[in-house]
């Protein structure tokens, strides 16, 4: 459960001050001048009225001290230590008297580590959590009064109870796990050991008449997830505990839930063996206190890659990352109780490393069911948390017959919706970090999420306070941490300015082509590169964006021109010519049209190909030339059909359609400049081709589905009316449109199984990766109508090019 404070609220601005402006130029010319690994004099690149500025924070505060200390925590996981847990502890009593404490040790860090106000727990916490204050402190005084300690610290504790104990019942606070069950307990207990506390009557009888309450409702649940939740909440429970039971729970480490609390409680009443074990291990890892959960090292360090990559910062990390992955697989196959015991841990260590190519089956998430234990604990603990990553599990299918996630990508959304729609989710006040995270994730899954969109929504909505919530409050920093933003709103800015050069250059480069002479070409250069670099962010890719875009660019110009521009003369006039490369552009074009483009493709496949000799060590310029072929040839087939009033089947539209869909001269040329040296036998190979026409084909089918109607009108072959044609008439618009979309998802399951698939694998990933990131912009522009339409479009290109990130609170 995610908590902030009120003044972590980060107001994010559409400006950028001019000076900030200048300083983010500074950073950018040092990050080029780095990539190398080789840093130059920063000095030597800083405007006289920056230089002061950056002689004093550039080595602390700059980019490469903010990756510095991001990389060293992945040597060490941070984790605050719980009073309340603590004081669990601390009560257990030795096995040779029931009158003195087994951990002494704990006892004194409670007298040592008391709140000026009186209270015990996390300092600097949140004003909504003043339960878990209460929870807290009231657990503490109980260790101090039961060994007869601490006479002082006691009655300042018991001032602190008193003074905030109408907050026990209000609604408006956020509850800890178990707080009205727990809480009421500890009163009791209280007056076993004759501490007096001044409490308000009325509210006393309220909290208890809804303890009451709450424990008819639970005892007489016998579903799974109410048993655990039970044990959970153990050192609540007291005269009402089930011990047999309880230790059924018990994990190999000797812990019960990972819980030191519950575990605690259990040792106090059984002394068991394991119980007793698995404390004494804590203590000698944290000293004198104890955390709220332990162990917590693999979920910790998931947390921080998976911070790092939604933040679209993980590049800078890739040796960091590739170490905790290594190390999580071997736990993964080792069956480590740690992942699997918890729904959160399991469910990102399957994602996390299934999307980076390791082989893990989904059949292990299937214990993890609408109703089980490991999910969600009672009535009031909906761990929203839980089931929002396995959601996102369930979105990596890669296989037709997964079923497992299938399922659960179907009741996980239902029960996050349901978070949504009804008052649970607020009524638990859970933070609206969470209910962001919630809604973005329904409304933008895994498989139509722009990376750098994605990357500019989590940077704006990024929460910085570490607080999260289980039967009291606790901090790690590899959760949330301010660096992690720091570094993503100073490299999403730099890389901004890149971008904004780049897209000076494409412009350009259409006036130096002519391009923009054609009347009947569409304008469409800033959604081309768009697409381009809200997929391939990084500086390193430069030469990838503009490859991309200038195809993307080409690509509409062609489509416009066979499409309404060209008549049959000039159409075919344009293949001869690009099937003979080399000839008199004045003698042999047959008109002023067909000079402009054939001009601009034969310039622009050059370019290409002379910059990619560079990258490959090999003249691909043919292969290329091939690729534009293949296109400019299935875009006349495509419009002799019209001209022919010819109808194919299905299975011949689709076997030229998903050529002509023109993705192939902006994805498979780019390819040469994303760093691996593809050879003839790869570019030539079956895996290649499957990529290729998988993407191609669920484009061919987003744009016939929303472009039906239009080209039913105008007599175009589509695959809908085809569909309905060859139907025999029994076919409905409603029932085509359902297949072609079922057509389309099993074509995308099986280019993202192409995709992360290692084994037997000869293209590179980084290679596989561009033909997924295509599909990606395809979901993103097809989302409500034809992209190239879509007014909404223009915000979302403005804010990946133009619009810098300010934070005004950062």
């Amino acid at each position: 459960m995610l908590l902030s404070k009120g003044t972590g609220k980060r107001k994010i601005k559409a400006h950028l001050k001019n000076e900030y402006r200048e300083r983010l130029l500074d950073l950018l010319t040092v990050e080029l001048r780095c990539a190398g690994s080789v840093c130059f004099d920063a000095q030597a690149s800083l405007s006289p009225g920056l230089k002061n500025l950056t002689q004093a924070n550039y080595v602390d505060k700059g980019f490469e001290g903010t990756k510095e200390r991001i990389k060293k925590m992945f040597d060490k996981v941070e984790l605050s230590v719980s009073p309340y847990d603590t004081a669990w502890v601390a009560m257990v009593p030795s096995p040779y008297s029931s009158q003195t404490p087994h951990f002494p040790q704990c006892l004194n860090w409670l007298l040592e580590n008391q709140s000026y106000d009186g209270s015990w727990g996390l300092p600097h916490l949140h004003p909504r959590l003043i339960k878990d204050a209460l929870s807290s402190t009231l657990a503490c005084v109980l260790a101090l009064k039961r060994w007869g300690v601490g006479e002082e610290q006691r009655d300042q504790g018991v001032r602190f109870i008193a003074s905030k104990f109408s907050s026990a019942n209000d609604e408006k606070q956020h509850s800890p796990i178990g707080f009205d069950i727990i809480f009421p307990g500890m009163i009791e207990y209280a007056k076993e050991l004759d501490l007096n506390l001044p409490l308000g009557q009325s509210d006393l009888d309220s909290l208890l008449q809804k303890r009451d309450l709450k424990l008819k409702g639970v005892l007489g649940d016998n579903s799974k997830s109410r048993k655990a939740y039970l044990a959970y909440i153990s050192e609540g429970m007291r005269k009402f505990q089930d011990w047999e039971m309880v230790m059924k729970y018990q994990m190999k480490n000797g812990s019960l839930f990972n819980s030191p609390s519950t575990t605690a409680a259990a040792l106090s009443h059984l002394q068991n063996a394991g119980c007793l074990n698995y404390l004494r291990s804590l203590l000698d890892k944290f000293g004198n206190a104890v955390p709220t959960l332990y162990p917590f090292d693999i979920y910790a360090r998931l947390r921080l890659v998976d911070n790092l990559q939604r933040l679209g910062i993980d590049r800078h990390f890739i040796t960091e990352i590739r170490s905790v992955l290594d190390e999580t697989y071997r736990f993964w196959l080792q069956r480590e109780e740690e992942i699997f015991s918890d729904t959160a841990t399991s469910s990102m260590a399957f994602r996390i490393l299934r999307l980076n190519g390791y082989d893990v089956s989904s059949a292990t998430l299937a214990q993890f069911s609408e109703d089980n234990q490991y999910f969600k604990f009672g009535q009031d603990f909906e761990d929203m948390g839980a089931a929002l990553e396995l959601f996102r599990a369930s979105e990596m299918i890669i296989h037709p017959d997964e079923m497992v996630l299938e399922n659960q990508n179907s009741w996980s959304s239902d029960f996050l919706k349901q978070g949504l729609s009804n008052s649970s989710i607020h009524a638990d006040r859970l933070d609206i970090y969470i209910t962001q995270e919630v809604e973005h994730a329904l409304r933008f899954p895994y498989h139509a999420n722009l990376d750098r969109i994605a990357n500019r929504r989590n940077i704006e909505h990024y929460n910085v306070d570490s607080t999260r919530i289980l039967k009291t409050a606790y901090r790690s920093s590899h959760i949330c941490n301010k660096d992690f933003l720091k570094l993503a709103v100073e490299d999403f800015n730099s890389c901004q300015l890149i971008y904004q050069n780049e897209l000076k250059q494409l412009e350009r480069w259409i006036v130096e082509n002519r391009l923009d002479k054609l009347k009947f070409a569409r304008q469409k250069l800033a959604y081309c590169y768009f697409s381009a670099a809200a997929t391939m962010f990084s500086p390193e890719q430069s030469e990838a964006r503009l490859s991309w875009a200038k195809n993307g660019v080409l690509t509409t110009v062609v489509d416009d021109f066979f499409d309404i521009g060209g008549s049959e003369a000039e159409l075919l006039n344009l293949i001869q010519l690009v099937e003979k490369w080399d000839i008199d552009v004045a003698a042999d074009c047959c008109s002023e049209q067909v000079e402009i483009v054939f001009s601009a493709l034969h310039s622009t496949i050059s370019e290409i190909g002379v910059k990619a000799l560079a990258w490959q060590d090999r003249n691909v310029t043919s292969h290329i030339i091939d690729i534009w072929l293949n296109l400019l040839r299935s875009m006349l087939e495509e419009a002799q059909w019209g001209s022919k009033k010819s109808t194919p089947t299905v299975d011949e539209y689709m076997t030229n359609a998903y050529v002509s869909f023109a993705l192939g001269p902006i994805v498979l040329p780019t390819l040469y400049f994303l760093g691996p040296k593809l050879s003839d036998e790869v570019v030539e190979g079956p895996e290649y081709h499957k990529l290729y026409k998988h993407m191609s084909s669920c484009g061919r089918l987003f744009n016939d589905i929303h472009s039906f109607k239009r080209e039913s009108m105008e007599g175009k072959a589509n695959a809908l009316s085809l569909h309905m044609l060859h139907g025999n008439g029994v076919i409905t618009e409603e029932q085509a449109i359902r297949e072609m979309k079922g057509l389309a998802k099993r074509h995308r399951i099986e280019l993202q199984r192409l995709v992360l698939q290692e084994k037997g694998s000869t293209v590179p990933r980084i290679c596989k990766d561009l033909f997924w990131k295509m599909s990606k912009v395809l979901h993103t522009f097809y989302e409500k109508d034809d992209g190239f339409t879509s007014n909404d479009m223009l915000c979302v290109v403005k804010s990946i090019i133009y619009e810098p990130i300010v934070l005004s609170e950062f």
